[in-house]
């Protein structure tokens, strides 16, 4: 018997950074030279962000502190002055419903604040509460998220807040190295792994919802709303290291469309979860019950066909198991544990100094300074590598 996250409401793809934007999110208007007519139309919240101003007293008792713009007693910094609002922390809004950044007041800690509705989706959080304790928390295979907290709303006994850690694009920035995004496939596919060994299909699993943890390239942060500013938005934020400087971990989230099967079940059936890749053949011309396992393993060979193999050059070895991974026909498709296996006999047969090869990306064939640029900067990083010891394959410290 199956039971599921998904209870026919809309799926929103949660990522749990909030760096969705390269800037705050006000823009300059176009032909203004003062500003003073968009300082007058952002002096108030935007109408899902009243729900944050008024628990952020509550959400203060609990631990957690919303930034300046969402308290109560809120007048815009900007409101009577010549700055421009996009120069003021506080007209950095929520571009999320249901997300928000907060610091937890205990230790300065940066988190991310997720509202859950739990008649849309009813065992999101008993899943995510699942792999955050232990047995599994502690798993060396365990790449799911690890929640923080759980608050229920006083004043909605439908609505409860998730507390989850700080996290990041999967891809930003950019892979350097071969042998960073092999490290990265190999902690995805093991975490997969993890979750097909304890009979959880994921049923989402795109790029968007593999993230990482910021921690080891960015040391000093930056601001939860915008990756360019600094934490505190007094300055740029600090150019971050490398991968393979500083491993990060790598994550799996949301699981508002997960599936637990029982052990017993040897032919696994559920109707199918639309997730936010469309592609997926056996949706296409059909919505009879599917076994939610093979398309994961569908998502996951798209997303390395899509992020990979169609945009960069160098890691056409690995074709010939995706080309598997996203065969039409769900039963030709690899289990997970033999997606690991194959992967590993691909990784175990690259010599170390394949792994440090540069990832070439395809637009740079359009531009030559940028690729002789990245060129010289590679070699001498990798120079400076070999002689510190790095490791070609960066693995994380756990």
């Amino acid at each position: 018997m199956a039971f599921s996250s998904h209870h026919g409401g809309r799926h929103y793809h949660a990522s749990l950074e909030l760096q969705t934007v390269s800037e705050p999110s006000i823009s300059r208007p176009a032909g203004s030279s003062t500003g003073v007519k968009s300082r007058q139309d952002y002096t108030v919240l935007l109408p899902h962000e009243v729900f944050w101003r008024d628990h952020q007293q509550w959400l203060a008792e609990r631990g957690y502190m919303l930034r300046p713009r969402y308290r109560p007693d809120w007048v815009a910094s900007y409101k009577d002055k010549q700055d421009y609002p996009w120069d003021c922390e506080d007209s950095v809004a929520s571009l999320h419903s249901f997300l928000l950044d907060a610091t937890r007041i205990s230790d300065g800690e940066v988190v991310i604040l997720k509202k859950v509705f739990r008649q849309r989706n009813p065992y999101e959080i008993d899943m995510n509460r699942c792999f955050s304790s232990e047995p599994f928390k502690s798993h060396p295979r365990n790449h799911c998220v690890q929640i923080i907290d759980v608050l229920a709303v006083p004043d909605d006994e439908d609505i409860s807040i998730m507390v989850m850690p700080l996290l990041r694009r999967c891809d930003d920035p950019r892979f350097e190295t071969i042998g960073e995004v092999m490290e990265f496939l190999r902690q995805v596919f093991e975490g997969m792994q993890f979750l097909h060994q304890c009979h959880v299909a994921h049923c989402d699993c795109m790029d968007l919802n593999i993230m990482m943890d910021p921690k080891p390239m960015f040391p000093d942060l930056y601001h939860p709303m915008s990756k360019t500013m600094s934490r505190e938005f007094t300055d740029e934020a600090k150019k971050p290291y490398t991968r393979t400087a500083r491993p990060p971990k790598y994550y799996i989230i949301d699981f508002g469309l997960s599936l637990r099967f029982s052990p017993d079940d040897m032919n696994p059936l559920a109707e199918p979860v639309q997730g936010g890749d469309r592609t997926v053949p056996e949706f296409q011309n059909s919505d009879g019950p599917q076994n939610p396992f093979p398309t994961d393993i569908y998502y996951l060979g798209n997303m390395v066909r899509e992020t990979f193999l169609e945009k960069t050059m160098g890691l056409e070895f690995l074709k010939p198991l995706v080309d598997d991974m996203v065969q039409d026909d769900p039963t030709k498709r690899p289990t997970i544990d033999e997606v690991v296996e194959r992967f590993g006999k691909v990784l175990r047969s690259l010599h170390w100094w394949n792994l440090r090869k540069r990832l070439v990306e395809n637009i740079e064939a359009e531009d030559a300074m940028k690729r002789f640029r990245r060129r010289w900067r590679h070699f001498f990083r990798t120079v400076g590598y070999t002689l510190t010891f790095k490791s070609p394959l960066p693995v994380p410290r756990y």
